[in-house]
């Protein structure tokens, strides 16, 4: 039997279009607060923002990010970049699911189920390890013109079709850390579920892994963010690293992003769940 898992593709299309449509407007705010308003051009965003900074500080708040951003366009700036995600969105989350839903029984179909006995520090499934890489990987790839693009419109910033593969290596690195943490994460919660006898629905599963593989990788999503921003195209990735640190933004947007993915992540764990159980019915019979 094939080990290509259709439904999970499938499904985890439809887990990326919820995710846009959900969390976009915090998409927007977590973009817009990683890449410092001194160097986002000359947009409207970028002149409310400096106007304020110079008030303030140098760096406007979530709330005061909000408010400019809500000034200068209504609800509909916060879906600034949603029509390039919202178009890979579904394709990227397809890939994600649908490699890790293939690459899990390929490795146990040639190694065997892994005994919980050699997981790392007694919770760390391997294959879940290898294929959430491989998930990883495939969504990058995915990914990674999209992501471009969608920085750009949020930055306001010009970008060439020559441009779309700049920061490609930091969104398939990011990537890799980021689903195979969460699928990582997932394992050991459902894990400890079952020792305890506990049920937890899908959205609240989601929302806490979501956040806490999100976590993990901040600093990552920083970096690749401001690559992707047209405004550091002569800084290096390790460049960008060492002044995200120097200047205590490890950690920007981190408040934004974290709603976004709690709330963005749970619906579509709801949806893909719905999916992946009623195509399963459709083509296996399950």
């Amino acid at each position: 039997m094939s080990t290509i898992s259709l439904e999970s593709f499938i499904a985890g299309f439809a887990y990326g279009g919820t995710t846009v449509l959900v969390g976009q407007p915090f998409e927007t705010l977590k973009t817009l607060t990683q890449v410092p308003p001194s160097s986002t051009g000359t947009s409207a965003f970028q002149s409310a923002a400096s106007s304020m900074s110079t008030k303030t500080t140098t760096k406007p708040s979530l709330i005061q990010t909000a408010s400019n951003l809500y000034q200068q366009g209504g609800i509909k700036a916060f879906y600034r970049g949603g029509v390039p995600l919202l178009l890979g969105g579904g394709l990227m989350r397809s890939a994600q699911f649908g490699v890790y839903n293939s690459v899990v029984p390929a490795l146990e179909s040639r190694y065997g189920p892994t005994n919980p006995s050699s997981y790392v520090l007694g919770c760390i499934n391997p294959h879940v390890v290898l294929a959430g890489w491989a998930g990883g990987i495939g969504r990058g790839i995915v990914e990674g013109p999209f992501e471009m693009v969608k920085v750009r419109h949020q930055v306001v910033t010009h970008w060439a079709l020559r441009d779309v593969f700049q920061g490609f290596g930091a969104t398939l690195f990011r990537n890799s850390f980021l689903f195979s943490s969460f699928v990582i994460y997932m394992d050991i919660l459902k894990q400890q579920l079952e020792r305890t006898n506990t049920n937890l629905a899908p959205f609240l599963k989601a929302g806490i892994c979501a956040n806490l593989a999100w976590f993990t990788v901040w600093p990552l999503d920083v970096v690749k963010t401001r690559r992707q921003s047209g405004k550091y195209n002569d800084k290096s990735l390790l460049w960008l690293l060492r002044d995200a640190v120097s200047k205590g933004d490890m950690y920007r947007g981190l408040s934004a992003g974290m709603l976004r993915s709690f709330f963005a992540n749970g619906f579509s764990m709801e949806v893909y769940m719905v999916v992946e159980r009623e195509l399963r019915k459709e083509f296996r019979g399950e």
